[in-house]
């Protein structure tokens, strides 16, 4: 397959610079053997009881620095931890970054580049580690919007709350899980009465799920590695309600991501506590997942090739032909599909 199969144009207008208020006024269209136009307060009509959600309890830490190396403006975005201390990033502009410089934030707050990868990335020793760190983040970073959300500067106080789930507890993520910006306390409350289930997983998504595929054929593109985990109780949850006939609903590619990785050929999940670097295209089998609640993705993405693989290639172009006609919001902050799994 070529990266070129998975292209697509989009009018920049379509592009949401802020979610939908309410966040469960946003639309959904629903894809399946036809596609209907809804909103997301209907998604629990469109699910039955003993059907299972699971969400991305991640939540996203203000991973985006502004600093100075001497009188240059830098740029970083911290996106995989390394020790306590130490994280990947990508940094802009990086070409004239050395080993062994320094990068000023704040008074008393700094870092050296302690290494130099590819495509900006680079590896940053900070003077501080662990809980300090985090605290350092909260007091002088910004949330760690795409590129594709315009800000004058740093993510502003609205972002704080708008780019985190409702779900977040566990801190890691430098990318929201944005399915899961959708939900609110009325809806969880529906989806209760109706006897629809829900479960957590985590994994801590990482900068890497922005960058465009640059490759020519789509199996030489390479994915960055997030730490991921599923609990045992959660993979007993899954297991159980797949075999009393339920359905497994993923809410988000980072989701549907994990499950997969930590699910046999059998399509039994088991507890799971790594790193994963699963890249799913057209031509996957999948084994734990039957529904996936996603936002619009990108074109040329990995995202928009794994929901063409998750509902069929042909199915997904017209899906998102309809949307752009019909004029969904796209991408973080945009509308969400509801999938079901192509035969």
């Amino acid at each position: 397959m070529r990266t070129d199969d998975f292209d697509f144009d989009l009018p920049t207008d379509l592009i949401a610079q802020r979610p939908a208020v309410p966040r469960d006024a946003a639309r959904l269209l629903a894809v399946g053997e036809d596609l209907r136009d809804l909103g997301m307060r209907d998604l629990a009509d469109q699910l039955r009881p003993g059907d299972l959600l699971v969400f991305n309890d991640t939540r996203v830490i203000p991973a985006r620095l502004k600093g100075r190396r001497g009188q240059a403006g830098i740029e970083v975005t911290l996106h995989q931890n390394i020790d306590g201390a130490t994280w990947k990033a990508f940094a802009r502009p990086a070409r004239k970054l050395r080993e062994g410089d320094r990068i000023d934030f704040a008074d008393g707050f700094s870092c050296a580049v302690a290494a130099k990868g590819l495509e900006g990335e680079v590896t940053l020793a900070f003077d501080r580690g662990d809980a300090e760190l985090m605290a350092a983040l909260q007091a002088q970073g910004g949330m760690p919007l795409p590129p594709y959300i315009k800000r004058e500067h740093l993510a502003d106080e609205r972002d704080k709350s708008d780019y985190q789930t409702l779900f977040a507890a566990r801190d890691g993520a430098v990318a929201a899980p944005t399915a899961g910006l959708h939900f609110t306390p009325d809806m969880l409350s529906d989806l209760d009465f109706r006897g629809i289930r829900r479960t957590g997983v985590t994994l801590h998504v990482g900068a890497g799920t922005f960058l465009p595929v640059k490759v020519e054929n789509v199996a030489d593109h390479r994915m960055h590695a997030e730490w991921g985990e599923v609990g045992p109780d959660t993979a007993m949850a899954i297991n159980a309600t797949r075999a009393q006939g339920g359905r497994v609903v993923a809410v988000g590619t980072t989701s549907l991501r994990l499950l997969e990785s930590a699910a046999d050929d059998e399509g039994i999940v088991a507890p799971f506590a790594a790193e994963t670097d699963i890249f799913i295209t057209p031509g996957y089998r999948f084994k734990a997942v039957d529904m996936l609640l996603t936002n619009f993705h990108l074109p040329r993405s990995t995202l928009f090739m794994l929901v063409c693989a998750f509902a069929g290639m042909d199915r997904m172009k017209a899906a998102y032909a309809h949307a752009i006609n019909a004029k969904y919001r796209f991408y973080s902050y945009g509308d969400g599909c509801l999938l079901e799994r192509a035969a």
